[in-house]
């Protein structure tokens, strides 16, 4: 089949909920991807951190396939012998008491949503269906209904009302606004330590601190969405870790299934996470031995190659290097480890055209609120990619 019929049959038999560049991808390997063509690209996405260790990782896919010819789902009605050893390694690794595992990040943030709300009635004493949730302009948290609900995404919203209530938005970056939201019905905070989907906004340095502090003087809980900046993405096994915060619940997601298999999971101590009974929630395939064996293999990859470091060290010289490109479209480079957003002008026509010719010269990335291209390749991409990566970026980014 050629690529056309390909793009045909989507269109035709599939919702069109995206809009994804008119290229028909058939393998990947590291850091590379071809299309069924036969012409090979840069991914410079990595499926939105989910493959933060690369394309079929040979440890990763081993796991899957070694525990997929023994045992792939038995539902949490049944224990299976993959599970503790996943909570073991997610332990050692984060230091939290517990975990419940699910399959998404939008599944996680509605575990942790629920968390708290119970931990707000149980532990700290708000009347019942008066908890507060308070969370950030410009999120992106998922396309759940409940998580819609706090979006101010007009497109990720408007025609989905009426909307599940409890949540209370302030600015992003703004601690002092925060703070004067707090209310003693006040449950928890729920940010993302950096807002990739809004374009990858990085807080003023001290407002994680800032916040964390605010938290625990008023007895809140903090929750980060970790779900694309964690585990190894901005050059710190999680982003909250650039401040020195440890949240009170931790969402991680995307690459904690290692880019074979969707895992997710909420971290916390015992006496929050410890607060669900049995029946209360749960998921038919959350913590299944597949992606027990899958998470717990993604997670080795990240201690043994030592990814986090690399992302800092090579985010930091793809970061120089493209502040150093002269082009007259760019008006901000930024970003930390290797999650980068390449602001443009207004006047530049929009970031989607600019991901059409680089995808033309062999580099994959994606336009994020339209005038932002976010650059995020696998982890393990070394320099001399980097570099070579450079020149179609370079001549791209002075097209007229």
């Amino acid at each position: 089949m050629a690529p056309a019929d390909y793009i045909r049959l989507e269109e035709e038999y599939g919702a069109h909920n995206y809009q994804p560049l008119e290229v028909v991808l058939t393998r990947g390997e590291g850091v590379w991807v071809w299309d069924t063509a036969g012409n090979k690209y840069l991914d410079c996405l990595s499926a939105y951190s989910a493959l933060n260790q690369g394309h079929r990782h040979p440890a990763i896919v081993a796991a899957l396939v070694e525990q997929a010819e023994k045992l792939t789902l038995t539902s949490r009605a049944f224990r299976n012998d993959q599970l503790g050893l996943f909570y073991q390694a997610l332990h050692a690794l984060t230091g939290y008491d517990l975990a419940l595992p699910m399959n998404t990040g939008a599944e996680a943030v509605e575990t942790a949503l629920k968390l708290a709300r119970k931990w707000g009635y149980a532990v700290k004493g708000i009347p019942a269906g008066q908890a507060e949730i308070i969370t950030a302009a410009g999120n992106f948290h998922g396309r759940t209904l409940s998580l819609i609900s706090f979006s101010t995404e007009a497109l990720y919203r408007d025609p989905f009302g009426p909307f599940t209530p409890g949540f209370v938005s302030v600015p992003y970056g703004e601690a002092a606004a925060l703070e004067r939201a707090l209310t003693p019905n006040t449950a928890a905070v729920l940010l993302e330590p950096i807002q990739g989907e809004a374009g990858v906004i990085v807080p003023p340095a001290g407002y994680l601190r800032a916040v964390a502090d605010l938290c625990r003087a008023r007895n809140v809980l903090l929750m980060t969405d970790e779900i694309q900046t964690g585990l190894g993405r901005t050059g710190k096994l999680f982003a909250s870790d650039h401040e020195g915060v440890r949240p009170d619940v931790m969402i991680l997601g995307k690459a904690l299934g290692g880019g074979v298999y969707p895992v997710s999971a909420v971290l916390a101590d015992r006496p929050i996470l410890g607060l669900f009974q049995p029946g209360e929630h749960g998921s038919t395939f959350g913590g299944n031995p597949l992606a027990a064996a899958v998470g717990r293999a993604a997670l080795q990859v990240l201690q043994d190659e030592r990814l986090s470091e690399r992302a800092a060290r090579e985010g930091e010289y793809f970061q120089e290097r493209l502040a150093e490109i002269p082009s007259p479209h760019v008006k901000e480079v930024r970003g930390r480890g290797l999650l980068i957003g390449v602001e443009l002008k207004p006047e530049a026509g929009g970031a989607r055209r600019f991901c059409e010719a680089l995808a033309a010269r062999g580099v994959l990335c994606k336009e994020t609120h339209e005038n932002v291209l976010r650059l995020a390749p696998p982890l393990v991409i070394d320099r001399a990619t980097i570099d070579w990566a450079l020149g179609p970026l370079t001549e791209v980014l002075n097209l007229s």
